[in-house]
């Protein structure tokens, strides 16, 4: 079976239900929107605080694992993936942050023409639509809702002022001048309810004729004739598929799995693809290489107040209390998730007791209720928890397919904590998160340290819980990064090196990891590549219609 359309997007997540989006805006355009997992129908998608339930669940979760990490003492490595339309934006922690200035215009140095800060601004403003309205640095009116959280916390305005009493700055806008400081985060919420980019651009674009939308349909190779993507392979309800397109196949599939698709396609190290007999139509040694993520590490407290969602959650009255609010108000627990506040600020210190970093290395994370593990049951206690990650880690890992099989999960090998830099930043951040528990401001909420505990009293110690403790941040990126060197495997304009046809459009582009959240960064990442593409056809007709124009002269003449 196979049907024709001009664009293919492989993966309905944050960055694929943009791109379809965007380019069926023009009816001529046709375009198929690939998602291996179900429709988006569970409230615990939509429900902010639903994805303590979506993290662990096998229908719209991947449910991935790392293979073991000898720097995390051989640990496997959860890592959730969303797995439905509006991919991980659909079970993420909703936190809408973009990143530092500085992270972009690196990105141009190294030579991405058109990534510097400058260049991505009007992306981030064009997809926006905050609850605040088109003040500076910001859209009111783009189709991903951003919302304030709303009513304070007092354990958070505790924290805050705990960072400052630290020399951290309070801020109520993370994505404004300047993100150092501290403050609440703002959410990709509307009215209560999750806004995924299914919600936010799909919903809106259902009703196009020229869009056409399959779900459970799993990608299972490229279509390449020579160097040309012509169309995508993939099975659903048991029968494989191909669907052709005239333009181009454009991978949205994330980090993990774009870069496993073009390496069954042919599209990878020669010596891993040969070793597993795949054909090699483009020897791309950096395919899968260049992996990156924030390594999670989440302190844990027991509060001596029986103010955070712990006690809700673990009485029928408070369950009752919370659930009237969201039904009544839209708001309170439900609508807010799980983490309220934050933090970005420089936690590494030279000998002098100076920052080490011009710009923040840490970013927090609080939550006003701990369990042993995210998305897991809460404690019986009154608890809250302060997680830190190092912005730019050094750290690199790759993915590397196991098998001709596109159903068996690749390797997964983060190397968290193998530079120095990374072990002593974290060792930085869990100090300052201590400090500020420990602040006047903090202090009178801090019942006891429950994780690290008092046992870990040196930087050795604290360096070890990391191992045996830490976790991700769910940002893997980078394994199909951009640049214009031998391991690049995708240029400034997203175009896969050595074929045609074909882009990867997702957060495996970003050449470096961005400092914060990538949620809202893979949303700009798409919105660019829309208009590159469609500038880029708009080229090609124009060559094509030139080319054609004297044949034409001549024959009207000769008539």
């Amino acid at each position: 079976m196979s049907e024709e359309f001009d664009y293919v997007v492989v993966g309905a997540g944050s960055a694929g239900c943009v791109l379809a989006a965007r380019l069926s805006e023009d009816p001529a355009t046709r375009v198929l929107l690939l998602e291996a997992g179900p429709a988006d129908r569970s409230l615990w998608i939509h429900l902010p605080i639903g994805y303590g339930k979506t993290m662990w669940s096998d229908k719209y979760n991947w449910r991935f694992n790392t293979d073991p990490d000898p720097n995390m003492n051989g640990r496997r490595i959860y890592w959730p993936r969303g797995k439905t339309l509006g991919g991980s934006s659909s079970i993420n922690g909703l936190i809408y942050i973009r990143g530092q200035r500085e992270d972009y215009d690196h990105w141009a140095a190294l030579g991405n023409t058109g990534w510097g800060y400058d260049d991505v601004l009007p992306y981030f403003v064009k997809s926006e639509g905050n609850q605040r309205g088109a003040i500076p640095l910001h859209g009111g009116d783009g189709p991903l809702k951003v919302s304030d959280i709303g009513a304070k916390h007092e354990l958070i305005e505790a924290f805050i002022g705990g960072a400052q009493q630290i020399g951290v700055p309070r801020t109520d806008d993370f994505n404004g001048a300047t993100q150092e400081g501290a403050g609440y985060y703002q959410l990709t919420t509307h009215q209560g309810w999750r806004c995924s980019t299914a919600k936010a651009y799909i919903d809106p674009a259902r009703g196009r004729p020229n869009l056409r939308i399959e779900t459970e349909a799993f990608a299972a190779g490229l279509i390449m004739e020579g160097t040309r993507a012509v169309g995508v392979r993939y099975r659903q309800g048991g029968v494989m598929k191909e669907a052709r397109c005239t333009a181009e196949v454009l991978l949205s599939a994330g980090s993990i799995q774009s870069p496993q698709l073009l390496q069954l396609s042919g599209i990878g190290p020669r010596a891993l693809l040969e070793k597993h007999g795949v054909p090699v139509v483009v020897d791309a040694p950096g395919v899968g290489e260049n992996l990156q993520d924030h390594l999670q590490i989440r302190l844990s407290y027991e509060c001596t107040k029986p103010i955070t969602t712990n006690d809700q959650l673990n009485s029928i009255a408070g369950q009752m209390k919370i659930g009237l609010q969201w039904l009544l108000f839209r708001s309170g627990p439900l609508a807010i998730g799980i983490n309220q506040g934050g933090c970005f600020m420089r936690a590494l210190k030279d000998a002098d007791g100076r920052p080490e970093a011009a710009t923040p290395d840490i970013q927090f994370h609080v939550a006003t209720l701990s369990a042993d593990m995210a998305g897991g049951k809460v404690h019986p206690y009154s608890g809250f928890t302060m997680s830190i990650c190092q912005l730019r880690p050094e750290s690199r890992g790759h993915l590397r397919i196991r098998s001709t099989d596109p159903f068996e999960a690749p390797e997964m090998q983060p190397n968290y904590l193998s530079t120095e830099l990374d072990r002593r930043t974290a060792v930085a951040g869990m100090k300052a998160a201590r400090a500020i528990a420990a602040s006047a401001a903090m202090k009178p909420y801090v019942k006891r340290e429950v994780k690290p505990g008092p046992d870990a009293t040196n930087d050795a110690d604290l360096l070890e819980f990391c191992r045996n403790n830490g976790a991700t941040i769910f940002h893997p990126t980078g394994t199909c990064r951009m640049g214009g060197d031998p391991l690049a495997v995708v240029d400034a304009r997203l175009r896969v090196i050595g074929t045609t046809g074909l882009r990867v459009v997702d957060c495996s582009v970003m050449p470096t990891l961005v400092s914060g959240n990538t949620n809202a960064p893979a949303v700009m990442v798409a919105e660019k590549a829309a208009d590159m593409i469609r500038a880029d056809a708009r080229k090609i007709s124009t060559r094509m219609e030139t080319q054609r124009s004297p044949v034409a002269d001549t024959t009207e003449t000769t008539q």
